[in-house]
C-alpha cells in the first residue's frame, strides 16, 4: 500500500509521516532535501532554472515511486510526484518563469511516467494558514 501526503512547505509533511510510520509501523519514505545540484542555481535565476529543477525533481519523485512500486510494505510518503507537476511547474509557468515550450515538455514527460506507474492508494492533502507555514519553515531556518 501506498500513502502519500501532500501539502505546502511547513504544513507538517513529515512530522505526519513520521507519526503514521511510528504508530503504524508503516515504513516512511522522506522527501531528500539534502542535496539538490539546482537549488543554488535556481533561486539565482528562477527562469533560466526552472525547468532544470523540475526535471531534478520529477526524477527524483519518479524513482520513489517506482521503488514503492516494487514494495511488499505500507509506505507513507512526505511528498508525491503530483504536487511539482500540478502545482509548481505550472506556477512557475503562469509566472513567466519557465517558457511554454519546456512546460509542454515537462508536462508531456510527467505524462507518460505517470502512466507507467500506479497512482498511491491514500493521498492526504494537509492544509494550512500563511502563518503558520511561515512559522514552521522559519523554525527550520529554511
Amino acid at each position: 500500500m501506498h500513502i502519500a501526503i501532500a501539502g505546502n512547505i511547513g504544513s507538517g509533511k513529515t512530522t505526519l509521516t513520521r507519526m503514521l510510520a511510528e504508530h503504524y509501523g508503516w515504513t516512511p519514505k522522506y522527501e531528500s532535501v539534502d542535496y539538490n545540484p539546482y537549488l543554488v542555481d535556481f533561486y539565482n535565476d528562477m527562469e533560466r532554472w526552472s525547468f532544470n529543477i523540475q526535471i531534478y525533481f520529477l526524477n527524483k519523485r519518479f524513482l520513489d515511486v517506482v521503488e514503492i512500486s516494487k514494495s511488499d510494505k505500507v509506505i507513507v510518503q512526505d511528498r508525491s510526484i503530483y504536487e511539482d507537476a500540478c502545482i509548481f511547474a505550472p506556477n512557475l509557468h503562469s509566472m513567466g518563469l519557465m517558457a511554454t515550450r519546456d512546460y509542454e515538455n515537462y508536462a508531456s514527460l510527467f505524462s507518460l511516467m505517470v502512466s507507467l506507474v500506479k497512482a498511491p492508494d491514500l493521498l492526504i492533502y494537509l492544509r494550512s494558514s500563511i502563518p503558520n507555514l511561515v512559522n514552521n519553515i522559519q523554525k527550520r531556518g529554511r
